[in-house]
Order: structure tokens, then sequence, then C-alpha cells
């Protein structure tokens, strides 16, 4: 079995002329973990989502991906998404900063020339 690259192991990779466009995370929820939601902006001006659960062991689970086609869209979706885990948790996605990082290891811009 092949072992799996960086890049399929990230959980959204930033290309060339793509730009990160934000971060959100919920405080700590026992049991579960935090919930994370990326987004960037590519070339062709659509934004790309991922929004995730990491467990307390450092395990990533993909809950949605998705596309937003402008910035309202996206702001849509993120009030939906504080709306929903307020209501079951009772905590809400603040913004966050996001580490960011090459392949090779190497802390990465958040706007890839």
């Amino acid at each position: 079995m092949k072992k799996p690259s960086l890049r399929e192991l990230a959980i959204m990779t930033i290309d060339e002329g793509e730009e990160i466009v934000g971060a959100w995370i919920t405080p700590y929820i026992k049991e579960v973990g935090m919930y994370k939601l990326l987004a960037k902006k590519r070339v062709d001006g659509v934004y790309e989502w991922v929004h995730f659960i990491q467990r307390l062991s450092g395990g990533k689970e993909i809950v949605l991906r998705g596309e937003a086609r402008d910035e309202a869209q996206l702001n849509s979706l993120l009030e939906a998404a504080k709306d929903n885990l307020s209501r079951i948790f009772g905590v809400t996605l603040q913004p966050a900063d996001a580490d960011l990082y090459t392949l090779d290891g190497r802390g990465a811009p958040p706007k890839v020339q």
C-alpha cells in the first residue's frame, strides 16, 4: 500500500494564486473535540470551505466540504454553522489564526504567489 503524500493528508491545500479568507474554531467540547471551519478563495473567485472536528487526540474528521459562489454565501454558511453549534452544544465558532505550512513543513504565507 502506497503511503499518502502530505498533500493528500492535508485538510485543505492552497494552490498558487489562492488565499485563506478565514479560519474559525469552537472552544473544546467535552467528549467531542473542537469544530473548525476553514475557507479559501480560489483563483476563479469561488470560495472553498471545509468543516471538521479535531479530536483531543489530534485526529481530524471531515464533517462537510463545499463551495460558496461569493462572500455573501460563505457568510450565510458560517452563520448557519454558528447557529447549529450554539443550539446543539452551546458554543459558537470564533475567528482564529490558522497554522499554515508548505508541504516541506515551512510556514506559509496567507496568499500563495
